[in-house]
């Protein structure tokens, strides 16, 4: 129990060296560790993975949607439709893992400002 409180703050030390769009980058990466792994996984690692990817796209698109976002209408429309493509490609019979994580890294390439 000690080692695990002391792993947790020694987290919360370290993200609060990071910006928030870092952190939120970091998302995107780990969900992305996970559709790596996932390619050469079985179907359960693999159902999993695309559902957390899932949770994280329904989550942005949540929070896109809500009126006191503060980021630029025409921003959160755009960020919005890629979110839909994201959504069909997850709902085909064999998601193409190479286009979620393109799309993932995308994203997290653009929070940590390396476009």
């Amino acid at each position: 129990m000690q080692t695990m409180m002391q792993a947790a703050r020694a987290y919360q030390t370290a993200a609060s060296h990071r910006s928030l769009r870092e952190q939120q980058a970091d998302v995107f990466r780990y969900v992305n560790g996970a559709l790596r792994a996932a390619r050469a996984a079985g179907a359960i690692a693999r159902a999993r993975a695309i559902a957390d990817n899932r949770r994280l796209w329904v989550t942005l698109v949540s929070l896109l949607s809500d009126p006191a976002n503060p980021l630029p209408a025409a921003l959160r429309g755009s960020i919005i439709s890629v979110a839909m493509a994201v959504q069909r490609a997850m709902d085909q019979d064999t998601p193409d893992l190479d286009f979620l994580i393109s799309v993932n890294e995308s994203m997290a390439a653009g929070l940590s400002g390396n476009t």
